[in-house]
């Protein structure tokens, strides 16, 4: 049956009022932690697929998310991108629908109608978007979760899940029409973004992925195993050894230390410190040195 642009099983599950967990790659999936954590979650709830879209080359360039071939027993076969969404019934738990989306590059309005079309069709009680963004921040210290949660006991669920409030301005995405769709419908709304330290930039941010487990852990009483800290300390140990090697770097991890350490939530400095000028261009050089690449 279709909803929209996407295809999807015929019969659909009954799911009791559903929480959506939307990732949506590139976007905010700076260092995969978005695809790690919906990859954990499908596997681990034995969440099965539901729906993919029925023509993705209506919204994708296959020029920029190529399609890859494989063999299979002998014979070539080719995967073309897609985004798929994938459902989770669980007893006495919430249950789950977990959307993992590619950004589209054309008809990007339709394509989030089409989204949001599957969230109406479903009842879906509350959409959260999950991610991960670069910040300057350190890797020397717990990682922040920013974002929000609105609907009955909001702020006790912040609370525990620590999930700080957002403050971002700037280029966001057309999937936030969706988000604007859930408002208006008086759908409950969520986001959670790990910051990731900008100066790393990890293929897979395993810290970042365990981190934003925890507070998904929290909302949606998740399996204690799905929370991973072993990969991700071994990178971060990794990365503290190398700064011997890295003088300018090294400064540059203890302004960030000491910037982080007095953020008004943290304790004892009430007054937030300001990141020195010579750190602020080493973090402007990073980002125009990664994106020329």
């Amino acid at each position: 049956m279709r909803i929209g642009p996407f295809e999807m099983t015929d019969p659909l599950p009954q799911l009791d009022e559903p929480h959506a967990l939307v990732m949506l790659r590139p976007w905010v999936d700076v260092g995969n932690v978005g695809t790690i954590v919906m990859s954990r979650l499908e596997r681990h709830l034995d969440a099965v697929e539901i729906g993919k879209l029925a023509r993705p080359g209506n919204f994708y360039d296959f020029t920029r998310y190529r399609p890859v071939i494989s063999m299979q027993e002998g014979i070539r076969d080719v995967t073309i991108p897609n985004s798929f969404i994938h459902a989770c019934k669980r007893d006495g738990a919430r249950d789950l629908m977990l959307f993992h989306l590619l950004e589209p590059h054309a008809f990007g309005e339709d394509f989030a109608e089409g989204v949001t079309e599957v969230l109406r069709s479903m009842q879906v009680k509350r959409y959260s978007l999950i991610g991960s963004m670069y910040d300057a921040v350190p890797h020397t210290r717990p990682l922040m979760v920013t974002g929000s949660v609105q609907g009955p006991e909001s702020e006790q669920q912040v609370k525990a899940a620590k999930v700080e409030e957002s403050t971002y301005e700037g280029p966001t995405t057309i999937m936030y029409i969706a988000n604007r769709f859930a408002v208006e419908h008086q759908m409950e709304t969520a986001s959670m973004i790990v910051h990731l330290p900008q100066y790393v930039q990890l293929e897979e941010d395993y810290s970042g992925a365990a981190r934003l487990l925890e507070s998904l852990s929290v909302l949606y009483s998740l399996p204690d195993n799905l929370v991973d800290h072993k990969k991700g300390k071994a990178q971060y140990d990794e990365i503290t050894q190398a700064l011997d090697s890295n003088p300018r770097l090294k400064e540059v991890v203890k302004q960030l230390e000491r910037h982080y350490d007095s953020k008004p939530s943290q304790e004892p400095t009430p007054e937030e410190t300001p990141l020195a000028p010579e750190v602020e261009r080493f973090l402007k050089e990073l980002d125009e040195d990664f994106s020329s690449t």
